[in-house]
């Protein structure tokens, strides 16, 4: 592989003094262009315009991440920038990895001293060195979600919040809310004007302050307190402008008040500035993201270069199609039509069932069918859904039909009990004025400190203003009994004798002899049972990713501990996607965007589900819905589904339900509309498999409803005997009723109904079923034994 010779990193020279462009005029623009050979003109025309603001209005499947890779390669090999002048911002870990794994086999080893991260990672390191300026110490911890709000219950209780009216996670998703819109506690209360918004602000103030008091942060604030910062300390502000002479931001339609300020503060000293993203792809309003954002890029930094990515090289002209169907019913976005140059493809195919069970079972079936006809593997196929309580009678399915799947979404590693319980006793010796941690293990395992105990010593903090560990090294002026001061004190001591070797021991070696002394191993040995014995091998698991964590740094240094939790803090579900696990995958459409898959079911398809019932009310939320459809129907290569059922269980009744009012607004003539029956003969086309190899693609004919049938081999024989072609060479025959053809496509008459069209035939023989849409009466159903069908010439 060829490389370039760059100038050194300014990652640690940086910090004594900021850096400075690279000289144009000593740029060997050849190399540089000579990257840039495998793009398309619009993209070698984004990677070449470095200097100024640019927007990348970039579709679905139209290489972005490429475009932004080469982009960042072409600063290099031109010599435009050093590696750490370099600053790209993504909303994954696994898009991080992949951006600068593409940039190094591009430009070589070299180029790892950029900044390339989400934002909430790399603003956590920027506040790992700065945050002693905001009265933080740099050991500070990062509360989940979970953490905090056990620390807002906690607070209820004290400021007499009735936990009736509002709950924990209410509160902390509007305090969350209020935090992104950088809404501070003072204009939040004097905002409040009903009994919810007056108890989170009535817990607004003193939530920041139990933060602080644990020297703890919460998501948001990784992304708040550092406008704090620059905002306070305008000379950091400008070095961190003078050390990133680049940014990069990825997914742009997704940011958030906070993040559009970071980067308005940090590129206004040289404006080079390039934001990636797609207006018709922005699904997080529930986040706090600003469709704004993008759309008023261009008033934002006027003079920005404009640049359109409207080439599709994912999917299939069909989807395409279907996909640009789909958000041209949106009005506010920016013009831009997607197209391919791909395969026409097969019809994309519409199922109706009549229940979420019956949908799940027609998903089951299909996935088989699929797979037996196509040779393609289980990781190559997902099923979306609009809410994740849709996936359990999918999942009951696929265990049915022994068919592996894996759910994103769920449970994820990190938040099981027993690695939670691990990770609280390794953030206390890192930051012991940790609240939340000190209450989740200062008695797991069982050591004598019960609820009476705790309730003493949180009376001692809370009179004191002092975190909880200062009332624990304190337990006689907490008035506690001998009993329970001397369980107090051995846990004091257990935590101290390890937090004096937090910043100087190896990290693996730190976990490990922690972790044992805890008695967390052995009470899990101990109990012996299955499930115990799982979640021993869980804890070991926890302490083999800090053994490879510690032993990952290319420079040989020891990783400390504090490093490991800020990594795994910010560990999101999707960034533990393995293409390593064979297995069907179930997700949210939020969870599904930035993945691609060949086969995707986009599911649930009726009113009230998707779109939701109150999006239905407001044409703001209506719009994000149909993104949300663009992003899901977009995820497909090869094949797409889309589903609704006839009824669905809703709070514990059966109700009827309504087909979505976006499938109305689809291109019919590339949906297969499917409802009940036996297998059709399909035509074929070819397609690359999972493996590299050719697999046999089979396509619809659009003259049928095709439901995705497994039928028994035996059925399938005598169908195969009594199908006989038309003279149109398209239709099969699947039963025949004298001279006339009863299929799929012909106009028949009936004595009681009148003229009809048939939809579908199913069965062979006497118990062969025709599905005719009469004129008069609609849909119905017929044994064609006895229904006396006239074929109309």
């Amino acid at each position: 592989m060829k490389t370039f010779a760059l100038r050194p990193s300014l990652d640690s020279a940086a910090d004594a003094r900021p850096g400075a462009p690279g000289d144009p005029s000593a740029a060997d623009t050849s190399e540089a262009e000579a990257l840039l050979g495998g793009l398309n003109p619009v993209q070698a025309e984004a990677a070449r315009t470095t200097e100024g603001p640019v927007m990348i209005i970039a579709g679905p499947g139209s290489g972005k991440t490429r475009t932004l890779t080469h982009r960042i390669a072409y600063l290099l090999a031109a010599k435009k920038a050093w590696p750490s002048q370099i600053l790209a911002l993504t909303f994954t870990n696994k898009a991080a990895r992949e951006m600068r794994s593409r940039v190094m086999g591009l430009v070589g080893e070299e180029a790892k001293g950029m900044w390339i991260g989400t934002f909430h990672s790399v603003f956590a390191r920027v506040l790992r060195r700065e945050a002693d300026q905001i009265g933080f110490s740099r050991d500070f911890t990062i509360y989940d979600s979970d953490d905090s709000e056990k620390m807002i219950k906690e607070l209820m209780t004290r400021y007499n919040v009735d936990p009736k009216r509002v709950t924990p996670r209410s509160v902390k998703n509007a305090i969350s809310g209020a935090k992104n819109a950088m809404v501070s506690p003072e204009e939040y209360a004097r905002l409040a004007g009903d009994p919810f918004t007056e108890a989170a602000a009535k817990l607004y103030t003193p939530y920041q302050a139990a933060l602080r008091k644990a020297n703890a942060m919460d998501f948001d604030d990784l992304l708040g307190m550092p406008i704090r910062l620059f905002e306070q300390h305008p000379d950091t502000l400008k070095a961190y402008q003078r050390r990133w002479r680049y940014l990069h931001i990825d997914e742009y339609q997704d940011t958030n008040r906070t993040q559009y300020v970071l980067a308005k503060l940090l590129a206004a000293d040289h404006h080079n500035l390039c934001v990636v993203g797609d207006d018709a792809q922005s699904i997080y309003a529930f986040r706090g993201a600003d469709i704004q954002n993008i759309l008023s890029f261009q008033k934002d930094y006027p003079g920005a270069k404009e640049l359109r990515l409207e080439q599709n090289y994912r999917s299939t002209q069909k989807i395409v199609r279907l996909a640009d169907a789909v958000i041209k019913g949106n009005a506010k976005q920016l013009d831009k039509t997607l197209w391919t140059d791909n395969d026409e493809g097969d019809p994309i195919v519409l199922m109706e069932a009549l229940s979420e069970r019956d949908e799940a079972q027609k998903i089951e079936r299909t996935l088989r069918d699929i797979r037996s006809r196509t040779g393609i593997g289980w990781r190559d196929a997902a099923v979306l859904y609009r809410t994740n309580a849709q996936s359990r009678s999918i999942e009951e399915a696929l265990r049915r039909g022994g068919i592996p799947y894996r759910i994103v979404g769920g449970t994820s590693f990190y938040q099981r009990k027993e690695i939670k319980d691990a990770l609280a006793y390794l953030r206390l010796v890192v930051n012991p004025s940790d609240d939340a941690s000190i209450l989740r293990v200062v008695n797991v395992p069982t050591r004598g400190i019960g609820g009476k105990t705790l309730d003493q010593l949180r009376t001692y903090a809370a009179e004191h203003r002092v975190a909880l560990w200062q009332a624990i090294q304190d337990p006689q002026g907490a008035g506690l009994s001998a009993r329970a001061s001397k369980a107090v004190e051995e846990f004091g001591f257990l935590i101290s004798r390890f937090a004096s070797k937090a910043t100087t021991a190896p990290a693996d070696e730190l976990a490990r002899e922690l972790i044992q002394e805890t008695g967390l191993l052995k009470t899990l040995r101990d109990q012996n049972t299955p499930e115990a014995l799982t979640r021993l091998e869980n804890v070991h698991e926890l302490l083999n990713a800090v053994a490879e964590f510690a032993g990952s740094d290319p420079s040989g240094e020891p990783r400390t501990l504090s490093e490991f939790l800020q990594e795994v803090s910010l560990v999101a579900d999707v960034d533990r996607l393995s293409d390593d696990e064979n297995r069907v995958t179930l997700m949210t459409l939020h969870a599904s965007k930035g993945l691609e898959f060949k086969v995707v079911f986009v599911t649930g398809l009726e009113e009230g589900l998707f779109p939701l019932a109150k999006a239905a009310q407001d044409p703001t939320e209506l719009e994000e819905e149909r993104r949300l459809l663009y992003v899901g129907v977009t995820r497909a290569e090869e094949m797409l589904y889309l589903s609704f059922a006839r009824s669905r269980y809703r709070y514990g009744d059966q109700q009827s339900s309504i087909r979505s009012r976006f499938l109305d607004e689809l291109d019919g003539d590339d949906l297969l509309r499917t409802e009940s029956g036996g297998r059709v003969e399909t035509r074929t086309d070819r397609f690359k498999t999972a493996d590299g190899g050719m697999g046999r693609y089979g396509g619809m004919d659009p003259d049928y409803w095709k439901d995705t049938l497994r039928p028994e081999a035996e059925a399938a024989k005598k169908l195969k005997r009594r199908t006989k072609k038309v003279s149109s060479g398209e239709r099969q025959i699947v039963y025949d009723e004298g001279q006339a053809a009863v299929v799929p496509g012909v106009q028949v008459y009936h004595s009681a109904f009148g003229n009809g069209k048939v939809i579908s035939v199913e069965g062979v023989g006497e118990r062969a079923m025709a599905t005719v849409n009469f004129k008069s009466v609609g849909m119905k159903k017929l044994k064609l034994a006895f229904a006396k069908l006239q074929v109309v010439a």
